[in-house]
Protein backbone atom coordinates (compact mmCIF):
# COMPACT_ATOMS: atom_id res chain seq x y z
CA UNK A 1 0.00 0.00 0.00
CA UNK A 2 1.66 3.22 -1.13
CA UNK A 3 2.12 5.88 1.55
CA UNK A 4 -0.17 6.47 4.47
CA UNK A 5 -3.50 8.01 4.75
CA UNK A 6 -4.03 11.73 4.86
CA UNK A 7 -4.65 11.54 8.60
CA UNK A 8 -1.40 9.62 9.15
CA UNK A 9 0.59 12.11 7.13
CA UNK A 10 -0.81 14.96 9.15
CA UNK A 11 0.23 13.26 12.41
CA UNK A 12 3.89 12.96 11.45
CA UNK A 13 6.20 15.54 13.09
CA UNK A 14 7.44 18.26 10.83
CA UNK A 15 11.17 18.63 10.24
CA UNK A 16 12.85 21.06 12.66
CA UNK A 17 13.50 24.46 11.24
CA UNK A 18 15.93 27.19 12.19
CA UNK A 19 19.69 27.45 12.38
CA UNK A 20 21.97 24.45 12.73
CA UNK A 21 22.43 23.42 16.34
CA UNK A 22 19.01 24.77 17.40
CA UNK A 23 15.87 22.82 18.17
CA UNK A 24 16.19 19.26 16.92
CA UNK A 25 19.61 19.75 15.46
CA UNK A 26 21.06 17.33 18.04
CA UNK A 27 22.94 19.98 20.13
CA UNK A 28 25.83 20.48 17.75
CA UNK A 29 29.11 22.02 19.19
CA UNK A 30 29.58 25.70 18.38
CA UNK A 31 33.13 26.98 17.87
CA UNK A 32 34.16 30.09 19.83
CA UNK A 33 33.97 33.29 17.94
CA UNK A 34 37.28 34.54 16.49
CA UNK A 35 37.19 37.71 18.59
CA UNK A 36 37.07 35.67 21.82
CA UNK A 37 40.00 33.54 20.70
CA UNK A 38 42.03 36.65 19.97
CA UNK A 39 41.21 38.12 23.40
CA UNK A 40 42.23 34.92 25.20
CA UNK A 41 45.45 34.68 23.24
CA UNK A 42 46.31 38.30 24.03
CA UNK A 43 45.66 37.71 27.76
CA UNK A 44 48.00 34.71 27.75
CA UNK A 45 50.70 36.70 25.98
CA UNK A 46 50.39 39.61 28.45
CA UNK A 47 50.48 37.28 31.47
CA UNK A 48 53.51 35.53 30.10
CA UNK A 49 55.22 38.84 29.46
CA UNK A 50 54.56 40.02 33.02
CA UNK A 51 55.91 36.80 34.51
CA UNK A 52 58.99 36.98 32.33
CA UNK A 53 59.59 40.63 33.29
CA UNK A 54 59.27 39.85 37.01
CA UNK A 55 61.27 36.64 37.13
CA UNK A 56 63.24 36.23 33.92
CA UNK A 57 64.40 39.64 32.79
CA UNK A 58 67.43 41.57 34.04
CA UNK A 59 65.42 44.77 34.50
CA UNK A 60 63.66 43.98 37.80
CA UNK A 61 66.47 42.36 39.77
CA UNK A 62 67.96 43.61 43.04
CA UNK A 63 70.89 45.92 42.26
CA UNK A 64 71.08 48.30 45.24
CA UNK A 65 70.28 48.59 48.96
CA UNK A 66 69.33 51.82 50.76
CA UNK A 67 69.54 51.97 54.58
CA UNK A 68 68.21 54.80 56.74
CA UNK A 69 67.60 55.53 60.43
CA UNK A 70 70.84 54.12 61.85
CA UNK A 71 72.47 56.03 64.70
CA UNK A 72 74.64 53.72 66.77
CA UNK A 73 74.52 50.84 64.31
CA UNK A 74 76.36 51.29 61.03
CA UNK A 75 74.69 50.84 57.67
CA UNK A 76 77.26 48.19 56.79
CA UNK A 77 76.36 46.22 59.93
CA UNK A 78 72.63 46.35 59.16
CA UNK A 79 73.11 45.41 55.51
CA UNK A 80 75.40 42.52 56.42
CA UNK A 81 72.73 40.98 58.67
CA UNK A 82 69.96 41.74 56.18
CA UNK A 83 71.85 39.73 53.52
CA UNK A 84 69.90 41.23 50.63
CA UNK A 85 70.11 38.79 47.67
CA UNK A 86 71.65 41.00 45.00
CA UNK A 87 70.89 39.86 41.48
CA UNK A 88 67.72 38.00 42.47
CA UNK A 89 64.28 38.98 41.11
CA UNK A 90 62.99 41.86 43.22
CA UNK A 91 59.52 40.31 43.47
CA UNK A 92 60.86 37.14 45.10
CA UNK A 93 62.74 38.82 48.00
CA UNK A 94 61.49 37.57 51.39
CA UNK A 95 61.02 40.95 53.11
CA UNK A 96 59.25 39.47 56.17
CA UNK A 97 62.06 37.01 56.77
CA UNK A 98 64.61 39.80 56.43
CA UNK A 99 62.81 41.94 59.04
CA UNK A 100 62.65 39.01 61.47
CA UNK A 101 66.37 38.28 61.02
CA UNK A 102 67.35 41.90 61.64
CA UNK A 103 65.34 42.15 64.87
CA UNK A 104 66.66 38.84 66.12
CA UNK A 105 70.35 39.39 65.41
CA UNK A 106 70.46 43.12 66.19
CA UNK A 107 68.53 43.69 69.46
CA UNK A 108 69.29 47.40 69.25
CA UNK A 109 66.72 47.56 66.45
CA UNK A 110 63.29 48.43 67.83
CA UNK A 111 61.54 48.16 64.48
CA UNK A 112 62.54 47.84 60.84
CA UNK A 113 60.66 48.11 57.57
CA UNK A 114 62.01 46.29 54.52
CA UNK A 115 60.49 47.51 51.27
CA UNK A 116 60.88 47.07 47.54
CA UNK A 117 62.00 50.17 45.66
CA UNK A 118 61.10 49.46 42.05
CA UNK A 119 62.62 48.77 39.69
CA UNK A 120 65.79 47.39 41.32
CA UNK A 121 66.19 48.40 44.98
CA UNK A 122 65.57 47.26 48.55
CA UNK A 123 65.09 49.85 51.31
CA UNK A 124 65.84 49.21 55.00
CA UNK A 125 64.18 51.75 57.34
CA UNK A 126 65.50 51.23 60.87
CA UNK A 127 64.36 52.64 64.21
CA UNK A 128 66.85 51.97 66.99
CA UNK A 129 66.02 51.56 70.67
CA UNK A 130 66.84 54.57 72.84
CA UNK A 131 68.40 53.86 76.26
CA UNK A 132 66.36 55.18 79.20
CA UNK A 133 68.56 53.81 81.98
CA UNK A 134 71.95 52.14 82.34
CA UNK A 135 72.78 49.13 84.50
CA UNK A 136 76.38 48.85 85.64
CA UNK A 137 78.12 45.59 84.78
CA UNK A 138 81.73 45.72 85.93
CA UNK A 139 83.39 48.39 83.83
CA UNK A 140 80.63 48.18 81.20
CA UNK A 141 77.03 49.31 80.98
CA UNK A 142 73.83 47.55 79.91
CA UNK A 143 71.40 49.79 78.05
CA UNK A 144 67.70 49.45 78.90
CA UNK A 145 64.94 51.16 76.91
CA UNK A 146 61.63 52.69 78.02
CA UNK A 147 59.93 49.29 77.72
CA UNK A 148 62.41 47.71 80.13
CA UNK A 149 64.21 45.81 77.35
CA UNK A 150 67.94 45.36 77.94
CA UNK A 151 69.30 45.42 74.45
CA UNK A 152 73.03 46.18 74.42
CA UNK A 153 76.23 46.23 76.49
CA UNK A 154 78.55 49.18 75.88
CA UNK A 155 81.99 50.18 77.14
CA UNK A 156 81.13 53.85 77.58
CA UNK A 157 78.00 55.31 79.17
CA UNK A 158 75.97 57.34 76.65
CA UNK A 159 75.70 60.99 77.61
CA UNK A 160 72.56 62.03 79.43
CA UNK A 161 71.38 58.51 80.37
CA UNK A 162 70.98 57.97 84.14
CA UNK A 163 72.49 55.02 85.98
CA UNK A 164 70.09 52.63 87.71
CA UNK A 165 71.20 51.88 91.28
CA UNK A 166 69.46 48.95 92.95
CA UNK A 167 69.84 48.80 96.74
CA UNK A 168 66.86 46.68 97.67
CA UNK A 169 66.71 45.39 101.22
CA UNK A 170 64.43 42.94 102.98
CA UNK A 171 61.34 44.90 103.92
CA UNK A 172 57.72 44.06 104.58
CA UNK A 173 56.11 43.01 101.30
CA UNK A 174 59.42 43.01 99.39
CA UNK A 175 58.78 39.45 98.20
CA UNK A 176 55.94 40.77 96.04
CA UNK A 177 58.28 42.89 93.95
CA UNK A 178 61.16 41.11 92.27
CA UNK A 179 64.12 42.81 90.62
CA UNK A 180 62.50 42.84 87.17
CA UNK A 181 59.37 44.54 88.50
CA UNK A 182 61.43 47.17 90.33
CA UNK A 183 63.47 47.84 87.19
CA UNK A 184 60.28 48.46 85.25
CA UNK A 185 59.14 50.87 87.97
CA UNK A 186 62.42 52.76 87.67
CA UNK A 187 61.97 53.03 83.90
CA UNK A 188 58.39 54.24 84.41
CA UNK A 189 59.62 56.95 86.78
CA UNK A 190 62.30 58.02 84.31
CA UNK A 191 59.70 58.42 81.55
CA UNK A 192 57.55 60.72 83.72
CA UNK A 193 60.27 63.22 84.58
CA UNK A 194 59.94 66.81 83.34
CA UNK A 195 62.48 67.50 80.58
CA UNK A 196 64.74 69.80 82.68
CA UNK A 197 64.82 67.27 85.52
CA UNK A 198 65.47 64.40 83.14
CA UNK A 199 68.49 66.23 81.72
CA UNK A 200 69.91 66.77 85.23
CA UNK A 201 69.25 63.25 86.51
CA UNK A 202 72.45 61.28 87.00
CA UNK A 203 71.04 58.23 88.77
CA UNK A 204 67.78 56.57 89.75
CA UNK A 205 68.11 54.72 93.05
CA UNK A 206 65.58 52.03 93.95
CA UNK A 207 65.35 50.79 97.53
CA UNK A 208 61.84 49.34 97.34
CA UNK A 209 58.65 49.65 95.34
CA UNK A 210 57.68 52.75 97.33
CA UNK A 211 61.16 54.26 97.54
CA UNK A 212 62.57 55.59 94.27
CA UNK A 213 65.02 58.50 94.58
CA UNK A 214 66.52 60.67 91.87
CA UNK A 215 70.10 61.89 92.16
CA UNK A 216 70.54 65.16 90.25
CA UNK A 217 73.46 67.38 89.39
CA UNK A 218 74.66 69.76 92.08
CA UNK A 219 74.13 67.23 94.86
CA UNK A 220 70.34 67.57 94.69
CA UNK A 221 67.98 64.67 95.35
CA UNK A 222 64.30 64.01 94.71
CA UNK A 223 62.26 61.56 96.76
CA UNK A 224 59.81 60.28 94.16
CA UNK A 225 58.27 57.40 96.07
CA UNK A 226 56.53 54.76 93.92
CA UNK A 227 55.91 54.93 90.21
CA UNK A 228 52.25 55.79 90.78
CA UNK A 229 50.79 59.25 90.09
CA UNK A 230 53.77 60.13 87.93
CA UNK A 231 52.06 62.99 86.08
CA UNK A 232 50.96 64.66 89.31
CA UNK A 233 54.43 64.23 90.82
CA UNK A 234 56.05 65.78 87.76
CA UNK A 235 53.81 68.86 88.03
CA UNK A 236 54.46 69.16 91.76
CA UNK A 237 58.22 68.88 91.28
CA UNK A 238 58.27 71.54 88.56
CA UNK A 239 56.33 73.96 90.74
CA UNK A 240 58.46 73.19 93.81
CA UNK A 241 61.73 73.78 91.99
CA UNK A 242 60.49 77.15 90.76
CA UNK A 243 59.28 78.13 94.24
CA UNK A 244 62.43 76.98 96.07
CA UNK A 245 65.20 77.04 93.43
CA UNK A 246 68.07 76.77 95.93
CA UNK A 247 66.73 73.70 97.73
CA UNK A 248 68.85 70.54 97.61
CA UNK A 249 66.20 67.98 98.54
CA UNK A 250 62.70 67.68 97.13
CA UNK A 251 59.97 65.25 98.19
CA UNK A 252 57.03 64.61 95.87
CA UNK A 253 56.18 61.11 97.10
CA UNK A 254 52.86 62.64 98.17
CA UNK A 255 52.19 65.02 95.24
CA UNK A 256 49.39 66.83 97.06
CA UNK A 257 51.82 67.80 99.86
CA UNK A 258 55.27 68.28 98.27
CA UNK A 259 58.19 69.50 100.38
CA UNK A 260 61.64 70.98 99.89
CA UNK A 261 64.61 71.42 102.23
CA UNK A 262 68.26 72.48 102.25
CA UNK A 263 69.80 75.45 100.53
Amino acid sequence: MAGGTTAERGARPKPASGHPGEGGGGGRFRLPRPRLLITLAAAVVVAGGVLWALYGSQWLRVAKVTTSGTEVLSRAEVESVAAVPLGEPLVSVDTDGMESRLRQKLPRIDSVEVGRSWPDGISLKVIERTPALLIGKGAKFIEMDADGVRFATVDKAPAGVPLLKMSVGRTAGSDRFGTERLMREAVAVRSELPAPVARDTRAVRVRSYDSVTLELTGGRTVMWGSGEDGTAKARALTALMKAVPKATHFDVSAPTAPAASGS
